[in-house]
């Protein structure tokens, strides 16, 4: 469990360094991680992992978006620290068009050309791009490509 290991080591160098963001951010994500293995019944790979820690920093940026509506520039540096935390443990990030091409790939090779094919087609583009991209990305990719223009 390489992600795993990575971010438990990353707490305990946080302990040390009495760095409160990192270690707060870190056991949050562990902690969600946790949740979902216990409801999986099994430990989780690296994959849902990272899928995690995409949900974990999404929930982040949604949270800024609100507290730019609502006024409150205070939140926003701490919540953009976490997501910095957080980015450390993903692989890079493919970029747009690297993204579309691995959907146009897996469009080509499942034959698909209809929305309903969109699961089949996002759960195959999930393993390939193993955790480089998010899953709100790829699914909006991936909608926009099989929707009738």
């Amino acid at each position: 469990m390489g992600v795993k290991t990575d971010l438990t080591t990353a707490l305990r160098s946080a302990m040390k360094e009495k760095n409160d963001t990192s270690k707060n951010t870190i056991r949050l994500a562990l902690s969600s991680i946790k949740l979902a293995e216990i409801e999986k019944g099994e430990d989780l790979d690296d994959v849902e992992i990272f899928s995690i820690l995409h949900k974990e920093i999404n929930t982040r940026e949604e949270t800024i978006n609100e507290a730019v509506k609502a006024n409150r520039e205070g939140m926003i540096e701490p919540l953009n620290s976490e997501i910095e935390v957080l980015k450390v443990f993903l692989p890079p990030e493919l970029t747009d068009d690297e993204l579309t091409e691995e959907i146009n790939k897996v469009i080509s090779n499942l034959n698909a050309s209809t929305i309903k094919q969109m699961g089949m087609v996002m759960k195959t583009v999930i393993e390939n791009v193993q955790g480089r991209a998010s899953n709100n990305r790829i699914s909006k990719i991936t909608r926009s490509l099989l929707l009738p223009k």
